[in-house]
């Protein structure tokens, strides 16, 4: 048997859980130092999964359940076909990874917690453990079953350790949305799952997502079902127009619940939608993607201005979140291989960079008592630790050369320039992406100058202004573990944008069963495309005659 390392990803956040709760309410630095060691432990696991994984990279070509690795798997309630099945191909171990690296940097953003952090700290460890089980699961029922899990945290962590004004509103919104959003997708999977059988390898309905991935469900019942199953979990990406819950959850969250919600939880929309709509589902996939990449432009340009408009520096970063979202979405609708390897990276990319933007907002704010950037000037003096890092995450934004910013929103403009040479007639409304697909490319890079102006105004303004020292009066110094966060953060940002080849190939294995799928899809639309096509011109001679 081998070392269930990723089982342990999964469940050592859950035990430490329980652990904290079970101790006494005075011992808070105990449950501190124990979330603390768990998100070590994870970290130390995961890092070991990816560089293992990008060591055995499989070759192009190969079907997604052969490129699986680190699988377990173990009966549950077998009679209806759901069973404990965790894996990872070279994406899910990258933002396993990613996860580790963001949690850690929660943990130890958070470490100055004083309001319940016994409760703070369990309610957290339950947090990266639904994420981590998102893109572990192998099995569509744990899937669902771990996105839900973390999820619901997320309320409790607004609603008590928030901002005060906003906590109730934002919280409600942002579950209400959420949970609404993943029931529309598992209705549509379920209506899949009966289906399954009769399309597929299975001789019984199952929720083993090696066999989804293979299934070939008819052009009738895609082009019905992908929409729900698609958006349901796009909701959660932040997709427009169904993304207004993020920036005020962003805004409510305490700092390290807002790492992780722009960091990795954004994300889970993303991966979700991918793998149990994009990759099951392909030839509905291109039946709507020309029309959803119409909803990721707005998302881009939209997100970029309303970020420009802002004073609040969270919910600048949240809109900002939003422009970056849409990029990811973006590189799907590319529907080609270049689109899907910088969405894979720009996840990675983003999720770092707001983990980093986040931390540093909310350094100021502990201190300073205030995010307005009116109200705040010259901070770069009491806090120098701050500003470099800032302006690291500010170029990553930008999508700086030399960056992980660069490194993902290129492909996934080339991408989008390069889809415009499909032919896909049979799209939805008849759209056909050799029309528009570079114009969009061309207009959705207006997000980069609009994200430069809005950084480089809230550097200057934040940073760089007349410090004035009587007006604050808390202005104490960084934690140890704070400048960790901040170097550990900042540092990755500039090695993936440096040596693109530590993350590069590994996503792209991961995106490469996907792309193949959506290949031989497009070939099938544009078929069926062609048959309507002539039967309705058999049908007019006839009809004529």
């Amino acid at each position: 048997m081998e070392f269930p390392f990723l089982s342990i990803i999964v469940l050592s956040p859950l035990v430490a859980a329980a652990i904290i709760l079970l101790m006494p309410k005075e011992r808070g630095e105990n449950a501190r130092m124990l979330a603390l060691a768990t998100m070590i432990l994870g970290l130390i696991l995961s890092l070991y999964v990816y560089v293992a994984y990008n060591q055995n990279l499989p070759p192009a070509g190969t079907r997604w359940a052969d490129t699986l690795m680190f699988l377990e798997e173990h009966a549950w309630v077998p009679s209806i076909g759901v069973n404990y099945i965790l894996g990872v191909d070279g994406l899910s171990a990258t933002l396993v990874l990613l996860t580790s690296i963001v949690g850690l940097g929660g943990v130890m953003i958070s470490w100055g917690i004083t309001e319940r952090p016994r409760e703070f700290m369990a309610f957290f460890m339950l947090l990266v453990a639904g994420v981590q089980g998102v893109f572990a699961a192998v099995d569509g029922f744990l899937l669902f079953f771990f996105y839900e899990l973390a999820v619901l945290p997320m309320y409790i962590m607004i609603v008590i350790w928030g901002w005060k004004e906003r906590r109730e509103y934002a919280s409600m919104k942002l579950t209400l949305y959420l949970l609404i959003g993943s029931f529309i997708s598992f209705i549509a999977f379920l209506v899949l799952y009966f289906q399954l059988p009769e399309y597929s390898t299975a001789t019984a309905p199952t929720f083993d997502l090696r066999i989804w991935s293979e299934a070939n469900f008819p052009f009738a019942i895609q082009q019905v079902w992908f929409l729900p199953l698609f958006l349901g979990f796009a909701v959660l990406a932040g997709i427009w127009p169904l993304h207004n819950w993020s920036p005020d959850g962003h805004v409510a969250a305490p700092t390290a619940v807002s790492m992780i919600h722009a960091g990795v939880l954004m994300k889970l929309g993303a991966y979700a939608s991918m793998r149990v709509g994009i990759q099951i589902l392909p030839e509905g996939t291109v039946y709507w993607m020309p029309f959803i990449i119409f909803l990721t432009l707005i998302n881009v340009v939209y997100g970029s201005f309303v970020a420009m408009r802002q004073r609040d520096m969270k919910y600048l970063i949240g809109y900002s979140s939003v422009s970056h979202m849409g990029l990811v979405s973006m590189g799907f609708a590319a529907l080609n291989a270049k689109g899907f390897l910088g969405s894979g990276i720009q996840m990675v990319s983003h999720g770092v960079m707001t983990a980093l933007f986040f931390s540093v907002v909310g350094m100021i704010y502990d201190r300073a008592h205030t995010r307005n950037m009116d109200d705040l000037d010259g901070m770069g003096k009491p806090l120098p630790w701050l500003v470099v890092p800032f302006i690291i995450g500010g170029l990553v934004g930008m999508g700086m050369p030399g960056l992980s910013g660069f490194l993902a929103e290129f492909p996934i403009f080339l991408g989008v320039w390069q889809g415009g040479s499909l032919n896909l007639s049979g799209a939805v409304f008849g759209l056909n992406p050799a029309n528009y697909y570079p114009i969009i490319a061309i207009i959705s890079a207006l997000g980069i100058i609009i994200t430069a102006a809005y950084i480089l105004r809230a550097v200057g303004k934040v940073f760089f202004g007349e410090y004035q020292g009587e007006k604050w009066h808390d202005m104490r110094p960084l934690f140890a573990l704070d400048k960790v966060a901040l170097i550990m953060f900042s540092v990755i940002l500039i090695v993936i944008g440096v040596f693109p080849a530590v993350i590069a190939p590994i996503v792209q294995s991961g995106m490469a069963p996907v792309v193949d799928r959506i290949t031989d899809a497009q070939h099938a639309v544009t078929f069926l495309d062609t048959v309507q096509t002539a039967a309705t011109t058999l049908f007019s001679w006839f009809g004529g005659a």
